[in-house]
């Protein structure tokens, strides 16, 4: 009996070891065992649109075994936060907001003779130092740039500048490095490639690329891409996929074509990429041939994957593909990802722990696909249930993010100098959805307003429309300080209008205005402002405009009651665009390798002159704080450069061209006509203008001007019915 009990003991006893052993993972779900927190599993993909997921596959599959979960990079980082308060700057703690109390202004050091200096930190400096956060005077900064070029700290490269330690800690400004920003491109060296400086940065902050997520402090450094050194000042190439247009269904839904890397860090990745080629729909292409040791370290593979690696051009792939797999290299960015934003191939990212670039503003979710290095054969399954709709909304804000933020080395630099003026003034800091939005965050100023009802882009989300009330701008600057008679009836006219809420003289004479009693009755208040003779003053914010349309007037322009209400009207439809009468159209002259323009009637038109038009207000602020101070001391010392300017801005803005509405023939001839004795005058102004034109061009980098062949007239406009049924039937009058 003792016998039988032993051995009854002896076979529990063992039972319970087996399960143990071999079926513990079945005994957490017992409520004596801790529960593993569910929270902290990742799924994968990341989208913005999370019902995708449901026709790709069920959730276990996705996030595999509880033993190799691992928490997500922002769990992660706010782990680390936890645990480390007293050592991670913030800008509470890091950076003294009281040098920006006048405005956030930054200071770049003195460029030291002899200081080497690469071409991508030269663009940098020159961003900063010609646009209108620049200042000359330390005192007045509230951000300080280091003139030592930090872009490569790769000790191997030839770009490497030793001794930066002991040269910052020299500076009288350094101050531990507090609010001071550091560009970074490339850090940390073989074989490990650590994001080590190589020097302590103290209490500056980074705009770095490839940046780790646990090294990256939220909130206080910013993740900027990885650009080449031919990457354009200013301008740059636009996208591939034009506005607002459907781009047809593209031969390959994936591709990739790049280095492979047969050994250490980064290699793991792009070995496995040729699991997924299938050569038809699905192109992934490695290369070893590069580097000086390659056929050292060459697999069995090498061979074959370079003869099939030259079958295809990488920009017939980037053209033709609607995702393009963008796999981490030595370092966790590429210059790939701006290829492929470029190109309108949605980027399928595999480089797990990357800090994607600018993510405090921008929602990546909506143009990239965030993938996983371990899922990698998952790929083809989960871009392919992405729908159609879906694909070509990716594709459209590729689109918009290249132009907005990443075409240009200004734009970069921009877009990095605003997210921590935004951090500054949280309370007048754009939203998500201006960051994300046509026109983008640089163009959307919070000192203009937070409130996306009072900008002109917005309306059609907000679900709302420009007030119903304009106010008329007149510039008058006459020789003798008096008003001429046709300057009292375009006031008269104007004031007639049953839109015009109120008229605004800007008087830009050195001799003071006529007294009250000399200026015609109104029936909208008229206000006298006294300006400066500068011709960019007609475009300064100021207080006394109140309505969302302003009418901006020349002494010398000539309407009717009938074409200002029409014209109004016509402006309430297109709110984000330039409304008005007089119009130019600019060309490329091949012989003089330059752009021009004509004042000629033609077919086509780009500009309409501001001395007769209707525009938003936001365009006064924009034109004002937006533009550095070169180029408005630019446009007051060329006549009508101006005018010029104003387009060039919307232009930039909206993509669009402005609108000609109708007007009466005989002043359109009139005003076209030269007059005599001013030959050599209109030949110096005419020269003026065309040299302004080229100018400003070079300012942008590009021609943002947009030629249209479309005039908009009321409906029965010289139809031959009766004059009563038309309602502007002063248009036509002879």
């Amino acid at each position: 009996m003792q016998t039988r009990k032993k051995y009854l003991f002896l076979t529990f006893l063992a039972s319970w070891l087996l399960l143990f052993f071999f079926g513990r993972e079945q005994l957490r779900r017992f409520t004596f065992f801790p529960r593993r927190n569910v929270a902290v599993r990742r799924s994968w993909p990341r989208w913005a649109d999370r019902t995708l997921l449901h026709s790709f596959a069920e959730p276990w599959e996705l996030q595999g075994s509880t033993d190799t979960a691992q928490p997500s990079p922002r769990a992660r980082r706010v782990a680390q936060l936890s645990t480390s308060q007293g050592s991670r700057c913030r800008m509470e703690s890091c950076f003294d907001a009281s040098r920006c109390q006048n405005g956030f202004k930054v200071f770049t050091y003195p460029r030291e003779h002899g200081e080497p200096m690469s071409e991508s930190y030269s663009k940098i400096l020159s961003s900063i130092e010609r646009s209108r956060y620049y200042t000359p005077r330390p005192e007045e900064a509230c951000l300080f740039v280091l003139s030592i070029d930090t872009l490569d700290r790769d000790p191997l490269s030839a770009h490497y500048v030793r001794g930066v330690e002991q040269r910052i800690r020299s500076f009288p400004l350094w101050n531990s490095g507090r609010n001071h920003l550091i560009f970074n491109l490339y850090a940390g060296t073989w074989p490990n490639y650590t994001e080590e400086l190589g020097f302590d940065i103290g209490h500056a902050m980074l705009a770095k690329a490839s940046f780790h997520s646990k090294n990256f402090r939220p909130g206080f450094d910013v993740s900027i891409p990885l650009f080449p050194r031919e990457h354009p000042q200013r301008g740059g190439q636009r996208g591939w996929l034009h506005h607002n247009s459907v781009p047809p269904k593209k031969k390959y839904l994936l591709v990739f074509k790049g280095k492979r890397y047969l050994t250490g860090i980064g290699s793991g990745t792009r070995n496995a990429l040729h699991h997924i080629h299938n050569g038809q729909d699905i192109v992934s292409l490695t290369t070893c041939r590069h580097g000086k040791d390659w056929e050292r370290h060459k697999d069995t593979r090498c061979d074959q994957d370079n003869v099939d690696y030259e079958k295809f051009d990488y920009q017939e792939l980037l053209h033709n593909s609607t995702f393009c797999i963008v796999p981490r290299g030595r370092r966790l960015g590429s210059f790939r990802f701006l290829e492929a934003l470029q190109a309108a191939c949605i980027p399928v990212l595999l480089s797990d722990g990357w800090e994607l670039p600018f993510s405090e503003a921008i929602d990546w979710g909506k143009a990239a696909v965030v993938g996983s290095e371990r899922l990698l054969l998952q790929i083809p399954s989960a871009v392919r249930c992405i729908r159609p709709e879906r694909v070509l909304a990716f594709q459209q804000q590729t689109q918009f993010l290249w132009d907005a933020y990443f075409s240009s080395v200004d734009k970069i630099v921009h877009t990095t100098l605003e997210i921590i003026r935004d951090r500054l003034l949280p309370h007048r800091s754009r939203s998500h959805f201006l960051w994300n939005t046509l026109p983008g965050g640089l163009l959307a100023l919070p000192d203009f307003s937070t409130h996306l009802g009072d900008f002109p882009f917005y309306y059609l989300q907000h679900g709302s429309g420009p007030s119903d009330k304009f106010t008329a701008l007149l510039r008058a600057a006459p020789p003798l300080g008096s008003l001429s008679q046709p300057t009292l009836r375009l006031i008269q006219a104007v004031s007639r209008s049953q839109y015009c809420a109120q008229i605004l003289v800007l008087w830009s004479c050195e001799k003071p205005p006529p007294p009250s009693g000399t200026w015609p009755q109104t029936a909208v208040p008229l206000t006298i402002i006294q300006g400066r003779t500068k011709l960019s003053d007609r475009f300064f914010p100021y207080a006394a405009i109140g309505t969302d349309a302003v009418l901006s007037l020349d002494e010398h322009s000539s309407l009717s009651t009938s074409e200002v209400d029409f014209a109004f009207v016509v402006w309430r439809s297109f709110p984000e665009r330039i409304v008005g009468f007089s119009a130019w159209s600019h060309f490329w002259d091949p012989e003089q390798k330059r752009w021009g323009y004509t004042s000629r009637w033609t077919n086509k038109l780009s500009i309409v002159l501001t001395t007769a038009a209707f525009y938003h207000r936001y365009y006064h602020s924009l034109f004002t704080e937006y533009l550095p101070t070169g180029l408005q001391e630019l446009v007051d010392s060329l006549a009508a450069c101006e005018d010029i300017l104003m387009n060039l801005l919307v232009a930039a803005v909206t993509k669009l061209p402005p609108i000609k509405v109708t007007q009466w023939k005989q002043h359109k001839e009139a005003a076209s006509q030269p007059v005599k004795g001013t030959a050599a005058g209109s030949s110096r102004r005419f020269s003026q203008q065309q040299d302004c034109l080229n100018q400003l061009v070079d300012w942008f980098g590009s021609m943002p001007l947009v030629s249209s062949q479309l005039r908009l007239d009321p409906v029965l406009f010289k139809d031959q019915v009766s004059v009563l049924r038309k309602k502007y039937r002063y248009l036509e009058k002879p």
